[in-house]
């Protein structure tokens, strides 16, 4: 009679986290930063139709890295989940703590008992009435939930991108000051300059009560690049 094989759950633990580090490190990273008018998140992204961040809810946003289908699915259950319980209930009980809990227990879920894990971190950002009450969910592929204060690094890089971005944030920075400074800590990662066409630029403005998501689309995002910092 053969013996099973056995691997010890420490092991099993170590080996999952492991391949899926090295699938996100694989993508490309983008930043998140609170600033004076609204929450700016910034994505190495050279695809016009395949978005790294999207709309939620009113003023939530969600962003991901790594494997497009699984962040993508992800997105799409958190949609579905805001919209039916800011119908059912009210539109102002939809938040990105609810959010975020949602997405790490699916995440924790998935790490434990599947034989892949996702590869994936996702953001969960809310714009607050002020750049103190913004929040910043960063959850890892294991259900991890990091609150972030200020700004936060998603993918890639991550460690020596969040290192030049804490360096040079500032509070009271503008929403086109944000950008720029996001645009120059990713093409630091790589020591080359990144042009509007790479990348993907949204923007939680603090000054609309409902529908705060929108784009900065190419023709803007030259302007705001091409523009000397203030």
């Amino acid at each position: 009679m053969t013996m099973p094989f056995y691997v010890s759950p420490e092991q099993v633990m170590k080996d999952r986290a492991d391949y899926a580090r090295k699938g996100i490190a694989r993508g490309k990273s983008l930043v998140a930063i609170s600033a004076a008018d609204g929450v700016v998140i910034v994505a190495e992204n050279p695809s016009r139709t395949l978005y790294k961040v999207s709309e939620i809810y009113d003023r939530i946003a969600f962003a991901g890295v790594g494997k497009y289908n699984e962040f993508e699915m992800l997105r799409i259950a958190g949609v579905r989940q805001a919209d039916l319980k800011g119908y059912s209930f009210s539109r102002d009980d939809v938040n990105a703590r609810a959010l975020a809990n949602a997405y790490a227990q699916t995440l924790g879920q998935v790490f434990t008992h599947e034989m892949k894990p996702y590869e994936v971190e996702i953001l969960v950002a809310q714009a607050g009435t002020s750049p103190e009450d913004d929040e910043l969910f960063h959850i890892l592929y294991d259900g991890t939930v990091m609150d972030e204060e200020g700004a936060t690094v998603l993918g890639g890089q991550a460690d020596t991108i969040a290192e030049a971005l804490h360096a040079q944030y500032r509070a009271e920075m503008t929403r086109d000051d944000a950008i720029r400074l996001g645009a120059a800590v990713l093409a630091g990662a790589d020591g080359a300059t990144l042009t509007a066409a790479q990348l993907e630029v949204a923007f939680l403005d603090r000054a609309k009560e409902r529908r705060a998501f929108g784009r900065v689309r190419a023709a803007d995002l030259e302007t705001i690049l091409g523009a000397s910092s203030s």
